[in-house]
């Protein structure tokens, strides 16, 4: 069966036609979602960032030569996160005798968190990535239709063509730019968090 080039672009052009519709759903989708993590990391911020002033120094020298009763009540008053104070009981609470033993259970318990923190991350690092691709998808489909009705004379279905155009690489650029700062935001943060975790890791283990 031969194929002419009149026949592969009408393929390619009924193909582009089909994706535009589930490229403006995904648009719409990811800037639902980057609104909700916008939401999430201003909540994260009030309810566990804000005003907590941490002296890792300091909870390492008050906890130097306390038993390990003592040293879960000190590192449970401090500031630490949650998952962090979940994590210090994890390992202060174990029946773990041998010091190596002890360290690789903390090794354990820091890979875990830092694999909580990444799926936290990993959202908004696809969103930047992947919103900026289907915005300029969404963007130049229209643009076919609306160049055709340029040549018929037809302005409506031309501004309506622009229009969506305009909109799909304004929602692609606006929901990949505000995922992007997130990403930046939660690693400085989760970065931080994890340096500590580890750093009180390392003086539990005695």
């Amino acid at each position: 069966m031969e194929f002419d080039s009149s026949t592969i672009k009408t393929a390619i052009h009924v193909f582009s036609s089909i994706l535009e519709t589930p490229a403006i759903i995904i648009l719409i989708v990811a800037v639902i979602i980057v609104v909700a993590q916008l939401g999430s990391v201003i909540i994260e911020w009030f309810a566990s960032r804000a005003g907590k002033h941490l002296n890792v120094t300091r909870v390492l020298t008050e906890i130097a030569g306390k038993n390990k009763a003592d040293t879960l009540a000190i590192l449970q008053k401090r500031d630490f996160q949650k998952t962090q104070k979940k994590a210090y009981a994890m390992l202060l609470g174990s029946n773990i005798h041998s010091v190596e033993d002890q360290k690789i259970f903390a090794v354990q318990l820091l890979a875990d968190e830092e694999t909580r923190l990444d799926g936290r991350v990993a959202v908004t690092d696809i969103i930047s990535r992947i919103a900026p691709m289907f915005g300029l998808m969404a963007t130049l489909i229209p643009l076919g239709p609306g160049l055709i009705a340029l040549g018929q004379g037809d302005t409506k279905t031309l501004s309506d063509s622009l229009l969506t155009a305009f909109d799909a690489t304004v929602a692609g650029l606006a929901s990949a730019g505000v995922a992007y700062i997130i990403s930046k935001v939660r690693k400085r943060w989760y970065q931080s968090d994890l340096t500590t975790m580890e750093t009180i890791l390392e003086g539990v283990i005695k």
